[in-house]
This record gives structure tokens, sequence and C-alpha cells, in this order.
């Protein structure tokens, strides 16, 4: 696929958003009015910036050399030159040296926001293809850009809107965008997914030479894509984080309670209190609550008991991590902390117990499972199906009923509940009896089509009516009158009769 480079400010618009600015500060080629529209538009929004790289040897031992771009309009005057940038926007960003050689701040902490997630295929052992159809498989969908890189390619799932990226809740964002990335990386791992590629780092910029899939309407809600990543998580048994619904304003690890039962040295277990086991656990709930990874809640663990007289052993303490980490429990309870506190801790009762405003995603049961109220997510997988399978001289694919559902992996039943709603979807059957086809698109993919073929049918009309005049002109016997009447022709070719199929 050849994007061509009044193409490629469309790709940046899809992949930086709002998120550094149009149009330089300083020797932008744009008129003043350009200028003063875009600034006004970007007032309602905080600008970044990103690192770009001319070539892979510039990520060197010393450091990284390259250098800032804050603008739009500065990214595509270099866009051809460039071989990596961050697609994702940095808030804090300088330079090493006084040259301004080397670039610094590409850390995750300085992320401003996250605009699209990157999965690194290093390998050209599997075609775009294989990989779009690996990414419907999954259940991800179509990816918004498929980009060639010199041993593989990288594949671009952009947001429809940013994901901010703020500090407050020890990055909960970011941990959240890092759960997906990883998710990602793990369903593409049978076209040969890097899974250990840095989640928001540099990756291949896009340019006119290097795209090879590019189908820019297609981008992501982040919350279908954590709606999608709590799937694969409870495909794997794995513990889903909790995303707060509103901003969360306390982070249990940092109160008052936690510290003071983490420090308790005295805790042993008997009939009738609540003893090593229980503190543990609510601790554990804890760690699980605030985002923290299964290991540093772990090693907060180990270090109480090994602060106590009678410890756990190891296998108990990794069944109470398991537990409270497999995503069935609420968090700690209010009466099991202040019992703990009277318990084991002197003037326990006087520490106030704060839990914040929590509100959980649970788990969901398979897809085979579900409600009927998930009918969105089939209608989702299915349009990214026939756009993959959709030839560009028609809009329909063909297929049996069957074949359709075993390629979406959706029941009959589903489908035809499904497309008694879907205002999507369209159907159609030729033919009778065993000779009756089946055909699939959607209304966007038919509308598309029926303006190209309008197109076509226009271009080969005015071909046609153009050498049909040259051939009754090429017979004309130039006599008197011949200019004027040749004249007439060609005008009334190009206001009338070309006019009409422009």
């Amino acid at each position: 696929m050849t994007v061509f480079l009044s193409s490629l400010p469309a790709v940046y618009d899809v992949l930086l958003h709002q998120g550094i600015a149009t149009y330089k500060k300083k020797n932008s080629k744009a008129s003043l009015p350009q200028r003063i529209a875009a600034e006004r538009v970007e007032k309602t929004t905080r600008q970044g910036g990103i690192f770009v790289v001319r070539q892979k040897e510039d990520f060197t031992p010393t450091g990284v050399k390259g250098f800032i771009v804050t603008s739009k309009e500065g990214l595509l005057q270099q866009a051809n030159h460039l071989t990596h940038w961050t697609p994702n926007v940095y808030r804090n960003y300088h330079y090493t040296d006084a040259k301004r050689s080397y670039i610094c701040g590409f850390e995750e902490k300085h992320l401003q926001q996250i605009n699209t997630f990157v999965v690194d295929i290093d390998t050209q052992q599997y075609t775009p293809q294989d990989i779009i159809m690996t990414s419907l498989e999954e259940g991800i969908g179509v990816p918004t850009l498929i980009v060639a890189s010199t041993r593989g390619y990288q594949v671009y799932y952009a947001l429809e809107q940013p994901l901010f990226i703020s500090n407050k809740n020890d990055f909960r964002s970011l941990t959240v965008a890092k759960r997906i990335a990883d998710n990602l990386k793990r369903s593409l791992q049978q076209v040969a997914a890097d899974t250990y590629c840095n989640d928001f780092g540099f990756f291949r910029i896009p340019n006119e030479h290097n795209i090879v899939f590019c189908q820019l309407e297609q981008r992501y809600r982040i919350a279908d894509l954590i709606d999608w990543s709590m799937r694969q998580d409870d495909d794997v048994q794995r513990p889903l984080f909790v995303v707060p619904t509103k901003q969360q304003d306390v982070a249990l690890t940092k109160t008052a309670w936690f510290k003071a039962l983490l420090h308790t040295t005295k805790l042993k277990g008997q009939k009738g209190i609540l003893g090593r086991n229980n503190t543990m656990f609510t601790l554990a709930l804890a760690c699980f609550s605030d985002g923290l990874e299964k290991a540093r809640a772990e090693d907060l663990l180990d270090q109480l008991n090994y602060d106590q007289s009678q410890p756990l052993s190891t296998a108990e303490i990794d069944t109470i991590l398991t537990s409270a980490y497999s995503g069935k429990y609420r968090g700690p309870k209010q009466e099991y902390i202040r019992a703990l506190l009277v318990e084991h801790v002197p003037n326990g009762q006087t520490i106030p117990i704060e839990l914040g405003n929590r509100y959980w995603y649970k788990f969901k049961k398979p897809r085979e499972e579900r409600k009927r109220s998930h009918y969105d997510e089939w209608e989702a997988d299915i349009i990214a199906y026939i756009t993959t399978q959709k030839q560009p001289s028609e809009p329909f694919i063909w297929r049996t009923q069957k074949e359709l559902c075993e390629a979406v992996g959706i029941s009959q039943s589903s489908l035809n509940a499904l497309l008694q709603t879907s205002t999507k979807l369209m159907k159609t059957v030729t033919g009778k009896g065993r000779a009756a086809k089946t055909g699939w698109t959607t209304v966007q993919l038919f509308l598309e089509t029926i303006m190209t073929v309008q197109q076509q049918t226009k271009k080969a009309y005015r071909k046609y009516i153009t050498l049909l005049i040259e051939d009754w002109v090429a017979i004309l016997a130039p006599i008197a009158g011949y200019e004027k009447c040749v004249t007439a022709v060609y005008n009334y070719q190009e206001n009338v009769l070309l006019k009409d199929t422009s």
C-alpha cells in the first residue's frame, strides 16, 4: 500500500489527536488565519512533545541521539527522514547536552497521554493479512495501521480519544493501559508478537513508504479495550485490576491503618481472635485494590512475616496472596480492619479507617455464557470480519450463515437475534435452493462501494463521450463554419455533457 505525503497529515491526526500543536511556533509556513484557528482549538487542551530519531543506530548505550518535536507541521517536514518516534505524547522532555543532540524524558511517568497501542511483530514470517486475521480471531478487531519495519511489522491500535495519564492514585490509568498493552501482545503471540517490547516507547514512524495497511476509521474506545482485556484476564484466570468509575480519593496502602498493621510484630492465631492469616489477607486485599503487582505485595507480606515470632510458611503466604488476587473479593472490610487494630495495635481504635469510594468491574462469564445484552460485541466482530474479507469490486462477501458463524464464533441463534436489531449489518440472498448464495456487508461498506462505482462510471462515461466526439470531429470536412462548429462542440462537451458527470 502506498500512502502519499498528502495522506500523512490524516495519519498523524488520528495517532496524535491534539497532543502536540498543529503548527510550529516559529517559521511556520501556515497562513496567519490557519495558525489563529488552530491555536483557538488548542487552548482547550494541553500540548506536549514527542521524541524522534533519524536511524536505529541512534539508540546508543550512552543515550538516545534524536530531537524533540512539538508540532505536526514540524513532524511532516521531517517524516520521511525519520525511522522511530514515540506516538504517545510526553509532558516532560528535554536535551541532555548543550548541542541538543541527545534526548531525555521518555519515561512512562512523564507520559501526558496515550494515543495508541503498538504491538511489535519481529519477523516477516507472517503477512499483514495473517496479523489482521489473528487480531480478529482474538476478538481485538482490525488494526488501525500496520507499518513495515526492517525485520517485521508494527501494529497500531489507535484510540478514539486519548487516555490521559495522571500521577493520582499511583498512576492508575497507566497501570490499566499497561495491562491492556500486555494482553494485546499476548493475544498476538501466534504471529510472533514481542511480549517484552516496551509498551509505550519508540516505534517505527509511519511514512509514505512503509505503511502496508491503513484503515484510519478503525479506532478504539478505551472502555471497549478495558472490557476486552478483562475477558482475556478471565480466560487465563489472571486477576483483574480494579478500575474506579470515578476518582478514587484514598490509596489503601498509604493509609494509617495499613501502615499500622504492616508493622505489627506479635501476630498469632488462636480461636476467636483474628490473627496472622486474617491480617495478611486484609493487607493483600489492600495491595490488590491499589493495583500493586503481586510480587510487590509478596515482598510486603514477607517482611511482615519475618518480624513475627511465629511466622507462617512460604506455602501459606502464597495461598493467602493467590486468594486475595483472585478478583473474587471487593476489598478489605471495615469491620475486619477495626477488629485487627483493636487486637494487635496499641491505641488501634484511634486510627481512622479510610477505604475511599470504590467501584469495581467484576469478572465476566465466558462469552458463550453471557446474556444477549452483549450483541454489540458480536456485531463489532462481524463488521471487522466482513471488512477484511471484502473485495474492492463489490460490497458483499459470500458466505453461508454457518460459515459466517464459524468464522466469528457466534451461534446461529445469536446471529439471527442480532440481525433483528442491528442497524449496521446488511444481508442479501440470491438464487433458490442449493444454488442460493448469501451475501453479507455493512451499511458503511455498501455506501462506499456505491460511491466508488459511481465515480468509476463517471470516468468511463467521460472517456466514452470524449472519444466519440473526437471520432466525429475527425471525419468533419474543414469547410466554412468548421472552426465555429468544432469550438461549439467542445464547449458543449466541457460545460454540459462532462459537467453533468463530474
